[in-house]
């Protein structure tokens, strides 16, 4: 949903009553758990933060925050949610004075000990999205080499007429979000308690 102020609570509340009824605009829901499907443009991300399970506590911490959309130009909506397979969420982004507000839904949630302990989760896009796809967040503790990691694997192709007009300006947004969310959740780790 294109718009041109920034949404009210009560806006964003109606937008995911409505979304949260409709079904993914994608066949392959799932597979960043497995292999992105062919057709779609992947992205991946993947940034050292830290080392020890005192960093990965962070890093866990900061991924149930959000913090990885802490970046002022975009937002997921509402924080405090939790982390949840079938939750709902908007992700709200500012660009060239205009706002988008898009649907996705959490698909399915890690919390895995071993062999690596991993914590993330990844969601896809509903109707009213301006790509079509899936992504997926996730930290990791390395066992043999105690580093943390924090991974961004999505796979995407644009879904609206203005997202397919304007391709290229979606491919440099995805690249800049891959970016500025890795370096969000580096400070966080610095910065963070567990």
């Amino acid at each position: 949903m294109l718009l041109l102020r920034r949404p009210s609570t009560r806006t964003i509340r109606n937008f995911l009553t409505d979304q949260s009824k409709l079904d993914f605009t994608y066949l392959a829901v799932g597979a960043t758990a497995t292999e992105p499907p062919v057709g779609y443009v992947v992205d991946h991300t993947r940034i050292k933060l830290g080392e020890g399970e005192a960093d990965f506590a962070k890093a866990k911490a900061a991924l149930e925050r959000w913090d990885q959309f802490n970046l002022g130009w975009v937002e997921a909506w509402s924080p405090e949610m939790t982390i949840a397979k079938g939750e709902v969420i908007a992700v709200i982004a500012r660009e060239f004075g205009l706002w988008w507000l898009n649907a996705c839904r959490i698909i399915y949630v890690w919390d895995e000990q071993e062999p690596i302990r991993r914590f993330g989760f990844a969601y896809g896009t509903l109707p009213d999205h301006a790509g079509t796809g899936e992504e997926r967040f996730l930290v990791e503790l390395d066992p043999s080499t105690g580093v943390v990691w924090f991974d961004i694997l999505a796979f995407s192709r644009p879904h609206q007429f203005l997202t397919k007009i304007g391709y290229a300006t979606m491919r440099r947004i995805q690249a800049r979000f891959g970016r500025e969310s890795s370096a969000a959740m580096v400070r966080a780790v610095r910065a963070g308690s567990a």
